[in-house]
């Protein structure tokens, strides 16, 4: 990022950007960034974009072979092509000797950094990885948002906002402005605007369901689960989401038994570390064998599915009357 921010900032481009990462609101405003700083609005002639698996190799290099019209540069923006991820044919050779009055700006979902053509970026050009933010550097960016519209908001409040949209940076953004919206005649943000506009995540009540299932609450669990599907989630997307969660709490559990705090945890399998902190509580409801147990059960449900034996809404209503008996954890 602070390559791009130089570049900008000095009026010195490379002939070529890969942006690439998992957090995207980040890749889009860098993006955006360059293409600011080298493109003119509404000029055409010298700014293509393509997107998807299906571009033309050969198009690419013949329209950066040709010479800008009444400009400085010509531009091409690439966005998910999957050259990074598997073979990138002729580009490979194409792009240590690029015509130096173009530039290309790929911007990549999926990245392999063994490919010829990664290496080849990162060498000639700028690849730069946009990584999942901490909860120290989103907490800043948040606090600066907030303070730049003249508004206040304790601790307790921003960690329940952060409860309800997770570190997704897109999504905070969306939840963000939904929210300075709706306060816009306040100082201070509080709990019950929170409560009041912002979109709780499927997650969330994954975890509350869990927490029910671990309590012996079926009541609770299968509330929350009708819930979910009153919102139209799937329900073997929610199958997914309580899989992932029991995935999530036995590396977890495992870790915390191996000595591991919070902030090592949430380096180790990339979740925030507020979030490796309730992992850490609800894990201690359960043994590793149980946690074991409803990973072999709940892969026994989709099956069930998959051959036509259960219904979707029966065979996760199934597994949470099977774990949320008295006996069952």
């Amino acid at each position: 990022m602070k390559t791009i921010d130089e570049d900008i900032k000095n009026n010195t481009f490379k002939t070529y950007y890969l942006l690439f990462g998992e957090e995207g609101y980040l890749k889009r405003q860098y993006r955006d960034k360059l293409l600011c700083a080298m493109t003119t609005k509404g000029d055409t002639l010298n700014f293509s974009s393509y997107e998807g698996k299906h571009i033309s190799i050969g198009e690419l290099i013949d329209l950066a072979e040709t010479l800008p019209f009444l400009a400085e540069r010509r531009v091409i923006l690439v966005e998910n092509s999957g050259f990074f991820k598997h073979s990138g044919g002729m580009l490979e050779e194409y792009l240590p000797k690029m015509n130096p009055s173009s530039c290309m700006i790929f911007v990549e979902s999926e990245v392999d950094k063994r490919s010829k053509l990664y290496k080849a970026a990162k060498k000639e050009g700028a690849a730069i990885e946009f990584e999942a933010q901490n909860e120290a550097v989103i907490t800043k960016w948040i606090l600066g948002r907030i303070g730049r519209e003249n508004k206040k908001i304790t601790k307790s409040v921003l960690g329940l906002f952060l409860g309800r949209t997770g570190f997704d940076m897109s999504n905070i953004d969306r939840e963000l402005e939904k929210l300075l919206c709706y306060t816009l005649k306040k100082d201070v943000i509080e709990a019950v605007d929170v409560e009041a506009v912002v979109t709780e995540r499927a997650e969330n009540k994954i975890f509350e369901m869990i927490d029910a299932i671990s309590g012996h609450n079926p009541k609770k669990a299968f509330n929350l689960y009708y819930d979910l599907l009153s919102l139209k989630e799937e329900p073997m997307r929610i199958l997914f989401l309580i899989v992932r969660q029991f995935r999530i709490l036995l590396r977890v559990k495992e870790l915390t038994g191996k000595g591991y705090g919070s902030f090592e945890i949430a380096k180790m399998i990339g979740i925030p570390e507020f979030a490796v902190r309730k992992t850490q509580s609800q894990a201690k409801n359960f043994t590793i064998q149980q946690i074991f147990d409803v990973l072999k059960e709940s892969a026994k449900a989709e099956e069930a599915v998959k051959t036509g034996k259960l219904g979707e809404k029966a065979a996760v209503e199934l597994l949470i009357v099977q774990y949320s008996k008295p006996e069952a954890i």
